[in-house]
């Protein structure tokens, strides 16, 4: 059971280790404080029921109707465009704020929204953590609760770690330059990933 709960925990650990919007979203409210825990938690939460989806079959239903992929595949594209479109402009915006905990918080509702968006609809998701999850769930027979609760477990460890840890290079962002090249990265972040998913 505990070799299992490894596994689990370590494949999902890996699975969003790499920094894309979402981590780079998480990161921006971490660096700001604003709605952490509500990001953190939602952005886990996402990927416990994507897990669960995926472990028990979903993922066999995303590759019998690959139109599912398909929209998701646009739909996040436009809304990676747009966002890396903001970041753009707020790197260039003369009145940018360079206060880490100086601005002032978008709505917790708006907030939630976007988190939302980056995490439902970026296929990349449904991909690792539905089908590549769930497929690889069924060498776990008999232990796979075990399996998914490694992997959820992992979810919730990353994002809190990636929310709250964030604070300690607030210090770093005091100085103007680190907030615009923040801004430049994550435009650049969100038009690359955009671009795998409409060339992809």
């Amino acid at each position: 059971m505990f070799s299992s709960y490894i596994a689990g925990f370590t494949l999902g650990l890996s699975l969003i280790l790499a920094i894309g919007a979402q981590n780079a979203f998480v990161l921006k409210q971490g660096l700001k404080k604003h709605h952490v825990f509500a990001v953190c938690f939602i952005c886990a939460l996402s990927d416990a029921i994507l897990i669960s989806f995926g472990v028990a079959g979903f993922g066999v239903i995303v590759s019998e109707f690959p139109l599912i992929e398909v929209i998701s595949r646009y739909a996040g594209a436009v809304f990676l465009l747009v966002y890396g479109l903001k970041s753009l402009y707020s790197a260039f915006k003369t009145s940018h704020q360079l206060d880490a905990e100086g601005e002032l918080p978008a709505s917790l509702m708006k907030t939630v929204l976007v988190c939302l968006a980056f995490t439902w609809l970026n296929p990349h998701v449904y991909l690792d953590t539905v089908v590549l999850l769930g497929s690889i769930s069924t060498q776990y027979e008999g232990t796979k609760e075990w399996f998914t609760l490694g992997a959820v477990s992992g979810s919730f460890v990353f994002f809190f770690s990636l929310g709250y840890g964030a604070r300690i290079l607030i210090p770093i962002f005091k100085k103007p330059v680190s907030w615009k090249v923040l801004e430049f990265v994550i435009a650049f972040i969100m038009f690359a990933i955009a671009a795998s998913l409409l060339l992809g």
